[in-house]
């Protein structure tokens, strides 16, 4: 009641003295008191009153929250001259009222209200007004003229403004500084942004707290400092920081210089992911889909995958397109997983390439698609890129979108082939088999060993087989089965088949058929029709001194049905056994 009766009473004092009490109210963050005082000061024409007011509706302090009024109210005290509702016109014009801060300035949104788009020319006006005064204004305008539009841009003049309004002591402009240091990312700039970066942070400037956990994490300043770096993480996601909540929820989700916290961790990269960053939400996706104390729930990935994928992050386009490609957690939709394979792979996505490649030459995906699919290979390859003059090699040689051209598959697959590895592996294979030149097992078993020793397990089967028979080369049979070993350790069903086949007899390695059936039982299992029918053959006959007729007759009527001729005369043998 008596703050109101001396509300009240001001009414009628001169003007200075009502806007000290109003001040002195605001001070006092008695809002609802201090209103109607600078409302009517501000109807008055008195522009520290109408700033006031202005601040009060961007900050529903008194008054319910309102942008529009807010702006009004702070353009007419700008007009008057009032630095303060210059620079923050400038500033609201400049970051589009978002209520997430990624720049050099602090949150001036109103709580709630709809965001303004950004207005570079109307920030730079009001920021050139109250520049004069303001060191802070300054700054902005040097963050107008380093990240506004290109027809604005001015990196000399900023250079000139962060320095000025550093030299001024603006926490701003010591960011502007260090930011510009930072460009070339070598050693000595972070040293020399140190000393602006700890102003800035002084002034509790979110982007600063996020630059000092880079510099902490990467060991800018001595060893690297994991725990201050997540601490600094910390601070720039409490101050609205996007890439600051991104690597604080990353840090804690992975106990990261912090006990791990999952739980807080992904509440990070959740406020990271909404506010618009990529990789925050490709994480969180990676996180539903991998699962944990609970199953994976790969619908949810999706619409994680989903969104960080719309913001033309790579890896989640290729994620999501797997999805779509299984039918995991979204239905089967070999077109859909197409696009974002080929989104992924535009962005230089090399597995979103390989799996692009791979539908179209399964017939995984329409005509129209395939020929789609081709021509961005095709034009890629043209421009330099040698996975695209890979895919587009394979195209040619398999008549993919295009009629088939073994030859000129061959002259695209010698481009990629000093580089790709998947391209020597293909390159010696069209080479030994004679497909769109004369056979040469000789050169062609020559790239498939490049590829065989990087890794690859098509070209160590493809070897394997060729030392088998001494084709390109001489026998090996010792190095066939070593090969086939390496293949069949990473999964792969040829490998697995070649190990039974040299285990079982009939080579230049000790014999050991127990090993033999179950390396074919391996390879039966994923489909291997010949694997299939030596699985029917051991049990049948009792190779390995067991023998199990009713489900060798299983097994050599899978692979009669995937079409071994072969296993005909052995179903035709097992049935008529007492057992059969």
């Amino acid at each position: 009641m008596k703050s109101r009766l001396v509300t009240k009473l001001a009414g009628v004092l001169p003007t200075a003295a009502r806007l000290k009490r109003a001040l002195a109210l605001v001070a006092d963050e008695k809002f609802q008191d201090a209103f109607p005082l600078l409302a009517r000061l501000a109807r008055e024409g008195v522009p520290e009153a109408q700033y006031q007011v202005g601040r009060c509706y961007l900050r529903a302090a008194g008054v319910p929250p309102n942008k529009a009024e807010a702006l009004q109210w702070l353009e007419q005290a700008a007009r008057q001259g009032h630095t303060e509702a210059q620079y923050t016109l400038a500033s609201l014009a400049a970051q589009g009222g978002l209520e997430v801060n990624d720049g050099l300035f602090g949150r001036v949104a109103a709580p709630g209200g709809a965001a303004l788009p950004p207005d570079f020319v109307k920030a730079a006006f009001w920021a050139e007004q109250a520049g004069s005064k303001s060191p802070a204004a300054q700054a902005l305008l040097a963050y107008i003229l380093t990240s506004g539009p290109a027809e604005m841009r001015d990196l000399a003049r900023a250079s000139e403004l962060y320095r000025a309004s550093a030299e001024a002591g603006s926490a701003q402009g010591h960011l502007g500084v260090a930011m510009g240091l930072l460009g070339d990312e070598q050693k000595v700039a972070w040293d020399q942004a140190r000393p602006h970066l700890d102003r800035a942070a002084e002034a509790d400037l979110p982007l600063a707290h996020y630059l000092l956990g880079l510099g902490f994490e990467r060991g800018a300043w001595g060893d690297p400092d994991l725990a201050a770096a997540t601490a600094a993480y910390g601070r720039a996601a409490a101050g609205g920081a996007r890439p600051g909540m991104a690597r604080y929820g990353l840090a804690l989700l992975q106990g990261r210089g912090v006990p791990c916290d999952p739980v807080t961790g992904e509440t990070w990269l959740r406020r990271a992911a909404l506010a618009g960053d990529a990789e925050a939400a490709s994480l969180v996706g990676d996180i539903y889909a991998k699962g944990g104390d609970l199953p994976p729930n790969y619908a949810e990935a999706a619409i994680w995958f989903r969104v960080a994928a719309e913001l033309g992050y790579a890896p989640a386009a290729r994620a999501l397109g797997l999805l779509y490609l299984t039918g995991t957690g979204v239905g089967n939709n070999p077109e859909e997983a197409a696009m974002w394979f080929r989104k992924a792979a535009k962005a230089g996505d090399q597995d979103a390439m390989a799996r692009l490649a791979n539908m179209a030459l399964r017939g995984n995906i329409g005509e129209e698609d395939r020929i789609r699919t081709r021509e961005w290979f095709e034009q890629a390859a043209r421009d330099g890129d040698l996975v695209a003059a890979f895919n587009f090699g394979v195209c040619l040689a398999e008549g993919v979108g295009i009629a088939r051209n073994e030859t000129e598959a061959l002259e695209w697959l010698r481009r990629a082939a000093e580089k790709v590895v998947s391209a020597q592996y293909w390159l010696g294979r069209l080479i030994a088999e004679g497909r769109g030149q004369v056979a040469d097992p000789v050169l062609g078993r020559q790239w498939l060993q490049r590829a065989a020793d990087a890794g690859m397990a098509d070209a160590q089967v493809a070897v394997a087989e060729m030392m088998v028979n001494g084709r390109g080369g001489s026998r090996d049979h010792a190095t066939a089965l070593a090969l086939f070993r390496k293949a069949a350790e990473t999964g792969h069903v040829g490998g697995a088949f070649g190990v039974g086949a040299m285990l079982g007899g009939g080579h230049d390695v000790p014999e050991a058929r127990d090993e033999a059936l179950e390396w074919f039982m391996r390879a039966a299992q994923k489909k291997h029709a010949h694997a299939q029918m030596m699985v029917g053959r051991y049990l049948g006959y009792g190779v390995t001194g067991r023998t199990d007729v009713p489900e060798a007759l299983i097994w050599l009527r899978k692979a009669r049905a995937q079409g071994v001729v072969e296993a005909d005369q052995d179903i035709l043998l097992l049935s008529q056994t007492p057992s059969g």
